[in-house]
C-alpha cells in the first residue's frame, strides 16, 4: 500500500525495511521521546513486525525527495467503531520543526477522514514530550478528561477540529506543491487478492474523490482530487 500527496509518499512497512527502522528507533533522539526505552534487538523487531502485519495496524514509512525518513502508523484499529491511534517518529533532527511532519501527519489524517468516513483519531504523547505536544495541538489534538496527571497522556483530534486547524497549512502545502492537491492511493502487487484489496474495494471507489482508477503491472491506483 503506498499513498502520494504533496510531494511524499508513505509505503507500508514491508519486512525489507524493519532493519532501517529498528535503527531509527534505538537511536537516542527517538528513545528519548518513547514510553518503551530499552535497547530493540532484531529478534524482537522480527516478532514485532510478525504481530502488526494485519489490518489493525497500518505502519508507513515516509519517503522524501527519494529517501527514506521516517515512519508513522495508526495502531490498535477498529473498523467498527472507528477508533485507533496514531504515531510518528522521524530521527534526523534536520526535518524536526519543518512541513514534512505534517504534510505526513496531514496525508494519513486525511486517508482515514476523507477516505474512510471516520470522525476522531487518539494519540498517546509523554507529558514531557514538549516538542510533539506543540505540534499535535497545531493539527487540532486536545487532551483527553482525566489526563492532566498521566505521565502518558490520551489525546484526541475530531474531524471537525481538524479541518479548521488544518485549512491554512494545507494552502500553504498546496501552493508549494504547485497547486496541485490531488493525490494517489495504490495497492501493491502483494496487496491484491487479500482482506485489504476487499476492504479498499468496499470504500474507495464509492468516495466522490475518486476521479479514475488503473491498474497494471504495479498493482491498482486510485487517483484523487478535491
Amino acid at each position: 500500500m503506498k499513498y502520494t500527496q504533496f510531494g511524499v509518499t508513505i509505503i507500508r512497512l514491508k519486512e525489507e525495511d524493519i532493519e532501517l527502522v529498528r535503527q531509527w528507533r534505538n537511536s537516542p533522539q527517538i528513545v528519548e521521546r518513547m514510553e518503551y526505552r530499552e535497547y530493540i534487538s532484531q529478534e524482537m523487531q522480527s516478532a514485532w513486525f510478525k504481530s502488526i502485519s494485519n489490518l489493525k495496524n497500518l505502519y508507513f514509512v515516509i519517503v522524501y525527495q527519494g529517501d527514506k525518513i521516517g515512519l508513522i502508523n495508526v495502531k490498535d484499529i477498529d473498523w467498527e467503531s472507528r477508533h485507533l491511534e496514531s504515531g510518528i517518529f522521524i530521527p534526523d533532527e534536520k526535518f524536526w520543526g519543518t512541513f514534512v511532519p505534517s504534510i505526513v501527519s496531514i496525508m494519513l489524517t486525511q486517508m482515514f477522514f476523507r477516505i474512510f468516513g471516520w470522525d476522531h483519531f487518539y494519540a498517546h504523547i509523554l507529558k514531557d514530550n514538549f516538542r510533539a505536544i506543540q505540534y499535535n495541538k497545531s493539527l487540532g489534538y486536545e487532551l483527553c478528561e482525566g489526563q492532566e496527571e498521566k505521565e502518558n497522556q490520551l489525546y484526541i483530534l475530531k474531524k471537525q477540529t481538524f479541518e479548521a486547524k488544518s485549512k491554512k497549512l494545507v494552502k500553504a502545502l498546496t501552493v508549494m506543491s504547485g497547486g496541485d492537491t490531488s493525490a494517489i492511493y495504490q495497492l501493491e502487487p502483494e496487496d491484491l487478492g487479500t482482506e485489504l484489496e476487499q476492504f479498499v474495494e468496499d470504500n474507495l471507489p464509492n468516495i466522490p474523490w475518486v476521479t479514475r482508477i488503473e491498474e497494471n503491472a504495479q498493482g491498482r491506483f486510485y487517483y484523487l482530487s478535491e
